[in-house]
């Protein structure tokens, strides 16, 4: 049901007259912590974006329920204890292409995730082909006290304190 309701609003945000409007259904977005003790990744490959080729707008969403772990116990404890998914449970991304140039989009926006929203700058390639907008190799550090991400004193030298998150998604014009 959750689906079917950003489902919806993403093809309401689409649906202005005279726009070229891309949009992605099935985008990777994925994280990785390193840490003293132990490396933590995780990988969603249900995110949904919107591209306003018209104002150069973006927007991203994902559940983060999504995440997939390659140990269940990591995955229970990211979605319970950390991220708290039942409280917060999805994160969104509303920004624009402030620059492109030789298919490098410099972007800015605001990333909301666990309830808070921060300012984010990021980079990376950017290709339009045959109605087809591909973005990809996009890298940027996340720092979880940002988001009021707590991590307890006896898992502290498990779990980074700074996380670095990568993003792929290719959109269709509609």
């Amino acid at each position: 049901m959750k689906r079917l309701i950003i489902s919806t609003f993403l093809i309401f945000f689409c649906l202005t007259v005279d726009a070229q409007k891309y949009i992605g259904k099935d985008g990777v977005i994925s994280f990785f912590s390193e840490a003293p003790l132990e490396n933590i990744s995780a990988i969603n490959h249900k995110v949904a974006a919107v591209y306003d080729a018209k104002t150069k707008e973006i927007v991203f969403h994902l559940y983060i329920e999504d995440f997939e772990f390659p140990i269940a116990l990591m995955q229970e404890h990211f979605n319970e204890n950390y991220l708290e998914s039942d409280i917060f449970p999805k994160s969104t991304f509303v920004g624009k292409i402030i620059e492109l140039k030789e298919n490098i989009a410099y972007v800015e926006g605001d990333l909301n995730i666990h309830g808070q929203t921060n300012k984010i700058f990021a980079n990376g390639k950017f290709v339009l082909e045959d109605k087809i907008v591909n973005i990809s190799d996009v890298n940027f550090l996340l720092k979880l006290k940002d988001y009021k991400i707590k991590i307890p004193k006896i898992v502290l030298y498990k779990i980074a304190e700074v996380i670095e998150v990568k993003v792929d998604i290719k959109m269709k014009l509609q």
